[in-house]
C-alpha cells in the first residue's frame, strides 16, 4: 500500500493551529459543520465548561455533552457511550447530549485506541474507560461541592445531576458546581485505574431503556449526514467509473459534449497514489444534476487492466486450485494431529461450502465534501475509521496527514462499508483541481459496482469420527480475498501458528470454535486473484459470516451421519475442556435458551417444515458474543424456502440499553436471513453485474418472519451485539431446510433451484 496510507501514527509536532481548527469543528458537529476558526475566535467568550475527560464536558447550565469517538450509523452508539458515562457520573438523562469526535489526535486514546467502529467492539472495549471517565467527573464534582458546602465529601450523594447532603439538607446542582469554578480536579491514568466502579446491583442507568439521544434530531431533520453537507462556494462532482471493478486505467477523456452543458466546470481524471481507486473520472459542475448530466456526456476510453476477463467462476476455480496445494496458506489453528486421527477414524466426512460476493448497499450512498482552507484540508463525511480515512485523504491530496481535519457526520448506514475512504479521494482531487469545495455523491450504481464487498469464499471441511460417533479430528481450509491485509496496517494482521508470516484473521475468525475437538487444523489461504479483482471489505459479521456457515453446517452433517440430534451433539461438544473453559458453557446456555424459547424438539411439525439450530461465538474468540438461533422454515415442492420464525438467544454480559440491544439483534438476524436466502452479486468481465436493487435483492418487508429474542444479561463484561446474530442465521436456516425435506445446500445464498436440486440428489 502507498506510503501515504500507511502514515497513521499521531503526529507529535506542534499542531496548535490544527488543534484549534479541529476543536471548533467538534463544537459544530451536532448541527452539521463547523464555523470558521476566525468566526469562533471573534465570538464572545462563553463561561468555562468543566471537562473531566476528553470524552465529555459539563457546561455551566448543567448540560453534559459526551463526545463519541465511534461512528454512529443508526446503532445509537453515541447514546450508549452517554449512558455509560451518566451511570457513574450521576447525571439526569434529560441533561445528556452527544456529539461526534473529529480526528484530533487527542481522541486517539491510549486505552480506547484508534477511531474505528467495527467488530462489535464499541461497547465492549469502551465500557470500562467511559465508566471511569464518568466516575472521575462525579468525584471531582463531589469534592468541589463539599468545599462549597463545608461538608465532608464522603457524606454526599450524587443523583439526577444533583449533589446532596442529607444531614444539612444542602445541595448543589451540577450547573452550580461548574459555575463556582471549583471543579478542577484532574486524574492520571493510574488515578483512573484506581477508581472503584459500581457493581451491577448498584446500577440505576445501565440496563434501563432510556430514549436514544439522537432520535429527535434524526426525526426532525436537524441531524446532519454527509449527504446533507453544504459549505459556501461548493460545487458538485459526479463519478464515471470504469466497467472493471479494479485495475482499469483511463486512456483518454473527450469532454467536448460536456462543455456544451450548463454549469460544467471540469472533468478530473483521478491520479490516486493511495491505490484506493483506479480508472475513475469526476465530472465537476455547479449543481449535482448538472454534474450527473456532464458525467453522462463524457466519452472515456479505458484500458481494462489485468482483471478485465475475470468472473466469479474464475475466482472460485482459483480458490479450489489453491486449496488443493499442500503448501498454500498459513495455519490459524494447529492443534493435535488431524492427519493421523483421520487415518484411524471409523468415519470421515468431507464437504465444500461457498459464499458469493455480497454488497453493503447502505441507504445513504457514499459521499464526501472536500474543502481546502489555506494549507488545511477539511473533509466532511461519515466514516467508520477516522484514523485511516484521514491518511487516505492526505494521500489523495499529497499532503501530510496532520493537515487534514475530518468532520465526522452521522452515517446513513455503514455496516463496514465506511471503513473504507474511497469517497474522499474524488472529492479531494476534484477540489484541488478546480480550486473550490467539491461535494461528491455516488449514484446507487457507483455504490454497488465499486463496493468493497464481502468476498467470495470457498471452504473445505473434513471431519473424522470414532466408532461412537465422537469427533476426533477436523481440518478446515478457508480461501478468500483478505480484506484487512488490503489496509496495509500490520497491527491488524495475526502471526500464523506455523510461523509462515502474518495472516488475515478476519477471514478465519469463528473457525477457532469452542467445541472440544482434540485434533483441529484451520488454514487461511489468500486468493490473490480475488484480492486484486474484487478488493474486499468488511461487511457486517466479517469472517464468522462464512466460517460459521461451514462449521455449523458440518456439525449438523456429522450429527445426521452418526445418528445424533444436532442440538444434543453441540451440547456434548461444548464441555468447556481445556482452552474452551468458560466460553463453551456460555455458548451452551444460549443454545439451551434458544431451544427452549422455540420449543425445539417438542413440536410435531407439518410435512415440509423443519427446525434447525446453530450457535456461534462471534466476533473473535477473545471478544466473543455467545449467540444461538433456532430457525423454523417451510419448504415448498418448488424448493422455495419460507422462514416462519427465527428464535435468537444472545448472552451480552451487561446490557446497557435493553431496547437498543433487542433492535440490534433483530436487525442482525434479518440481515443474516437476507444473506442466507436473497443476496448475491456476481463478477463478469472484471465488473460487478448487479447495479441496483432490481438485480441485487435484499430481504423485503413482505418476507419478514417472526423474530423472537432472548437477551441473557448476567453481569459479566459487556459484549457486542451488532454482528453476531448475522452469523448464526444462515446455518440455522440451512440445517432447518435439511430437517424439513432432506436437502443439504452448501452454498449461499440458499436458492429454490439449489434446494430443489438437493432434494433430487
Amino acid at each position: 500500500m502507498n506510503k501515504h496510507v500507511n502514515n497513521l501514527a499521531p503526529e507529535t509536532t506542534d499542531l496548535s493551529r490544527r488543534s484549534f481548527l479541529v476543536g471548533t469543528a467538534a463544537t459544530g458537529l451536532v448541527l452539521g459543520y463547523a464555523a470558521s476558526g476566525i468566526d469562533q475566535a471573534l465570538a464572545a467568550p462563553a463561561p468555562a465548561n468543566f471537562e473531566p475527560s476528553v470524552w465529555y464536558s459539563i457546561a455551566p447550565d448543567g448540560l453534559v455533552t459526551v463526545t463519541c469517538g465511534k461512528a454512529d450509523m443508526g446503532q445509537h452508539v453515541a447514546s450508549t457511550m452517554a449512558q455509560i458515562v451518566a451511570e457513574e457520573l450521576g447525571a439526569n438523562w434529560k441533561d445528556m447530549r452527544v456529539q461526534l469526535a473529529s480526528n484530533d489526535p487527542k481522541f486517539n486514546d491510549p486505552v480506547l485506541g484508534a477511531q474505528i467502529t467495527g467488530g462489535s467492539w464499541s461497547t465492549m472495549m469502551n465500557f470500562d474507560a467511559m465508566s471511569r471517565a464518568g466516575a472521575a467527573g462525579r468525584i471531582a464534582l463531589t469534592e468541589a461541592a463539599a468545599a462549597s458546602m463545608g461538608v465532608p465529601a464522603g457524606e454526599l450523594v450524587v443523583r439526577d445531576s444533583k449533589i446532596s447532603h442529607a444531614k444539612s439538607k444542602k445541595s448543589m446542582s451540577f450547573a452550580e458546581v461548574v459555575k463556582s469554578g471549583k471543579a478542577t480536579k484532574t486524574f492520571t491514568a493510574d488515578d483512573l485505574k484506581a477508581i472503584k466502579l459500581k457493581t451491577p446491583d448498584q446500577y440505576t442507568m445501565i440496563g434501563v431503556s432510556v430514549p436514544q439521544l439522537d432520535i429527535p434530531s434524526k426525526t426532525n431533520g436537524t441531524a446532519k449526514y454527509g449527504i446533507d453537507v453544504m459549505v459556501p462556494g461548493m460545487v458538485h462532482g459526479a463519478l464515471v467509473t470504469p466497467p472493471v471493478r479494479y485495475g482499469a486505467t483511463v486512456k483518454s477523456v473527450d469532454d467536448s459534449a460536456a462543455k456544451k452543458l450548463p454549469g460544467f466546470i471540469k472533468a478530473v481524471t483521478l491520479d490516486d497514489k493511495t491505490t484506493t481507486t483506479t480508472g475513475w473520472v469526476v465530472a465537476v459542475a455547479n449543481t449535482y444534476a448538472q454534474a450527473k448530466k456532464a458525467a453522462a456526456a463524457l466519452k472515456i476510453s479505458y484500458d481494462g487492466g489485468p482483471n478485465a476477463k475475470l468472473s466469479s467462476e474464475s475466482l472460485l476455480t482459483e480458490a479450489k486450485r489453491l486449496q488443493g496445494l499442500d503448501d498454500s496458506g498459513q495455519f490459524f489453528v494447529k492443534d493435535g494431529d488431524p492427519k493421523a486421527a483421520f487415518g484411524s477414524a471409523a468415519k470421515v466426512l468431507e464437504a465444500e461450502y461457498t459464499t458469493n460476493i455480497n454488497i453493503h448497499a447502505p441507504m445513504e450512498p457514499m459521499n464526501a465534501t472536500a474543502e481546502f482552507k489555506g494549507d488545511i484540508l477539511h473533509i466532511y463525511s461519515g466514516n467508520q475509521f477516522a484514523t485511516r480515512s484521514g491518511a487516505i485523504a492526505a494521500g489523495a491530496a499529497g499532503i501530510d496527514p496532520k493537515f487534514v481535519v475530518m468532520h465526522q457526520m452521522w452515517l446513513g448506514g455503514g455496516f463496514g462499508r465506511r471503513l473504507d475512504a474511497d469517497m474522499m479521494v474524488p472529492a479531494v482531487q476534484a477540489a484541488k483541481a478546480v480550486g473550490k469545495p467539491v461535494k461528491v455523491i455516488y449514484t446507487r450504481e457507483n455504490d454497488m459496482t465499486m463496493d468493497f464487498s464481502r468476498p467470495l469464499t470457498y471452504q473445505k471441511v473434513k471431519a473424522g469420527m470414532d466408532g461412537d460417533g465422537k469427533i476426533v479430528a477436523m481440518s478446515h481450509d478457508v480461501v478468500s480475498a483478505w480484506p484487512t491485509a488490503r489496509w496495509g496496517i500490520p497491527d491488524f494482521l495475526t502471526p500464523s501458528v506455523d510461523k509462515k508470516g502474518p495472516l488475515d484473521s478476519f477471514t478465519v475468525n469463528g473457525a477457532d470454535f469452542f467445541y472440544t475437538v482434540p485434533n483441529h487444523y484451520v488454514r487461511a489461504i489468500k486468493n490473490e486473484m480475488a484480492h486484486n479483482a474484487t478488493p474486499s471489505g468488511q461487511l457486517r459479521s466479517v469472517a464468522p459470516g462464512w466460517t460459521f456457515w461451514a462449521v455449523e453446517s458440518m456439525i449438523d452433517e456429522i450429527a445426521h451421519a452418526t445418528g445424533k440430534d444436532p442440538a444434543q451433539l453441540r451440547i456434548s461438544l461444548l464441555d468447556g475442556k481445556g482452552k474452551n473453559d468458560g466460553g463453551a458453557q456460555r455458548l451452551r446456555n444460549t443454545l439451551l435458551a434458544a431451544m427452549g424459547l422455540a420449543g425445539y424438539g417438542t413440536k410435531q411439525l407439518p410435512k415440509g417444515e423443519g427446525m434447525g439450530v446453530a450457535c456461534v461465538s462471534s466476533q473473535e474468540r477473545a471478544t466473543a458474543s455467545w449467540t444461538a438461533c433456532v430457525a423454523h422454515v417451510a419448504v415448498a415442492t418448488s424448493g422455495e424456502v419460507t422462514v416462519k420464525k427465527l428464535t435468537v438467544a444472545t448472552d451480552v454480559g451487561t446490557q446497557v440499553n435493553p431496547d437498543g440491544i433487542r433492535a440490534q439483534v433483530e436487525g442482525a438476524a434479518l440481515w443474516g436471513m437476507s444473506l442466507a436466502l436473497f443476496e448475491k452479486a456476481t463478477l463478469k468481465d472484471g465488473g460487478i453485474e448487479q447495479t441496483n436493487f432490481d438485480s441485487y435483492t435484499p430481504l423485503r418487508m413482505s418476507q419478514l418472519p417472526e423474530v423472537a429474542v432472548n437477551v441473557i444479561a448476567n453481569g459479566e463484561k459487556a459484549t457486542g451485539v451488532g454482528e453476531p446474530a448475522v452469523t448464526v442465521v444462515a446455518p440455522a436456516i440451512g440445517n432447518a431446510v435439511f430437517n424439513a425435506v432432506g436437502a443439504r445446500v452448501r452454498g449461499l445464498p440458499i436458492t429454490a433451484e439449489a434446494v430443489k436440486a438437493a432434494m433430487k440428489a
